[in-house]
């Protein structure tokens, strides 16, 4: 075990099933000799992440990993996938995006239990067949160069909701997609797509499509697209596009179409229909009654990227604050990469002091915090060891071989010299990414205004990601929104700007940005100061 991974041998000594491998110090582990091979011998490990890295080729040893639930390889070099991965049968995520993948062996048919695919961001033309992964619920191929429409057109796929296939070289929608029964979200933007068949219209459940940057023949479709949301695009699809089955329709459809075009609606009907029925979301200048946050150069050595917000006039029920709290845990489950990418973090605005907050990195005995549902000040050195001994505990009463809660992030700051915080004026920490927040800014059912930050040791760029998906839900939600006085119920949630500067005072970025919040295709309207 000499020459074997600290950071496997960390996982075997605490009985770990999750093992994280990223950043530099991996990636030149890797350049070395490759991955250890140990890695292979984890056949207790449910979670494997290997990203940020120069790695190109997965060992056919993979397949030995027969308890992996979820594979996440993004962002690394990967030329190739073994066959042997046709051995992770209880394999449920499966994320190979951002790689250099040209193909992938036929045996990724076989993977009953796979819930989740997503091979965005390759050099791929071709997927096998996927009727045999039944349990397929969400598929992203986009950023490839797929000719063809992939072979995901069955029936038996019935709980395949979500199709992402946007910016390829795809032709042609092929006129059995009706087939499937789940289809919620079709992302076909920026392809070559000409001609849209009738039975597009035929997915029941579809509820967002994205057809925009294609070349559609039909002007009067193109225009619909570009500028209307989906209900219109179906009932134009439905009504005026003709089925494969049922040429003889044309005639009929072109007729309707003359009607159409003859009453069709201009550019102020149109934005007066979007500003009827959808949520809207209101994003308000950066104002100097807000703080900024300052960036140290210390914090740059553990955790080095932070973003932050303002949300404004916030009503909460018991019932709708509960879900605001469940919304955070999905996040950071799901889009957090159970906090490996980021960490979200809400305060309570209104108690935080006044003044412009502090985002650096201080020795694990220097912080200070009082964490939150604790009565008592710890050091982040006792609050790591007070953690650790909790789970410990937990492990043994409960008989368990795995962490808990927040118990389950420790792993994360281990062997760090300095620990990342967030110091508000009085150099109070009131947050300590990526473990809890300070008990002194907690959030509540009565908060009216909400502070925002989220952290990563990735790139600002995850860090937009989570916050633009945290505000969509909220709004989409209705999570501590008031109700618009339509009939259909929408929701208004409003967001202040906030910037994040260095300790001379120079901006570095302000989020939401204009290139920030960004939603195609759903029923929010973002308006702008």
């Amino acid at each position: 075990m000499s020459d074997t991974w600290y950071e496997i041998t960390q996982v075997v000594k605490e009985n770990r099933h999750e093992l994280v491998l990223a950043g530099p110090d991996i990636s030149e582990k890797i350049a070395y000799k490759g991955l250890d091979p140990t890695l292979f011998k984890l056949d207790g490990i449910n979670y494997l992440n290997i990203n940020q890295t120069c790695l190109e080729e997965i060992p056919k040893e993979l397949g030995k990993l027969q308890n992996l639930t979820n594979l996440v390889l993004h962002s690394n070099a990967i030329k190739t996938l073994p066959s042997t991965i046709e051995n992770l049968t209880k394999l449920k995520i499966l994320d190979c995006s951002r790689n250099k993948l040209e193909e992938v062996p036929s045996e990724l048919e076989n993977l009953p239990q796979l819930m989740s695919l997503n091979l965005s961001l390759n050099l791929l033309s071709h997927l096998p067949s996927q009727i045999s992964n039944v349990k397929l619920c969400l598929i992203d191929l986009s950023n490839n160069r797929f000719e063809s429409f992939p072979d995901v057109c069955y029936s038996e796929l019935v709980h395949l909701a979500e199709l992402k296939l946007n910016d390829n070289i795809i032709k042609e929608i092929p006129s059995n997609i009706c087939v499937l029964p789940s289809l919620k979200q079709l992302d076909l933007g920026n392809n070559q797509i000409s001609v849209v068949p009738g039975e597009l219209a035929d997915c029941i459940k579809l509820k967002d499509l994205n057809l925009k940057g294609n070349k559609l023949a039909d002007k009067r479709l193109s225009k619909l697209v570009d500028q209307c949301r989906m209900k219109q695009v179906l009932d134009y699809v439905r009504q005026h596009c003709v089925k494969v089955g049922n040429l003889s329709s044309s005639t009929n459809a072109k007729s309707k179409k003359g009607k159409k075009n003859r009453k069709s609606s201009d550019n102020e009907n149109i934005n007066a229909l979007i500003e009827k029925s959808a949520h809207k979301l209101h994003i308000l200048k950066v104002s100097d009654s807000y703080p900024v946050i300052k960036v140290t150069e210390d914090v740059k050595k553990v955790r080095a990227h932070i973003l932050g917000c303002i949300v404004k006039n916030l009503v909460f029920t018991d019932e709708t604050f509960k879900r605001f709290i469940q919304l955070q845990t999905k996040l950071h489950e799901g889009i957090c990469e159970k906090r490996n990418a980021a960490t979200l973090a809400t305060h309570d605005f209104d108690l935080i002091v006044s003044g412009d907050l502090t985002y650096t990195a201080k020795s694990p005995n220097e912080i200070k915090i009082k964490p939150l549902m604790r009565s008592k000040i710890y050091t982040g050195a006792e609050l790591f060891q007070q953690l650790q001994t909790e789970a410990d505990n937990l492990r043994k009463e409960k008989k368990r071989n795995v962490y808990s809660g927040i118990h389950k992030y420790l792993y994360l700051l281990e062997g760090k010299s300095v620990y990342p915080c967030l110091l508000d004026a009085n150099d109070q920490v009131i947050s300590f990414p990526p473990i809890t927040n300070s008990d002194i800014t907690k959030m509540s059912s009565s908060t009216k205004t909400m502070f925002v930050e989220v952290t990563s040791a990735l790139n600002t760029q995850t860090c937009k990601k989570v916050l633009d998906e945290f505000l969509r839900e909220l709004v989409v939600q209705g999570l501590g929104c008031e109700a618009s006085t339509t009939e259909n119920k929408f929701h208004e949630l409003h967001v202040e700007q906030i910037k994040i500067v260095d300790l001379e005072g120079n901006m570095k970025s302000v989020y939401p940005s204009r290139t920030d919040a960004v939603y195609e295709d759903q029923d929010i309207v973002v308006v702008r100061d």
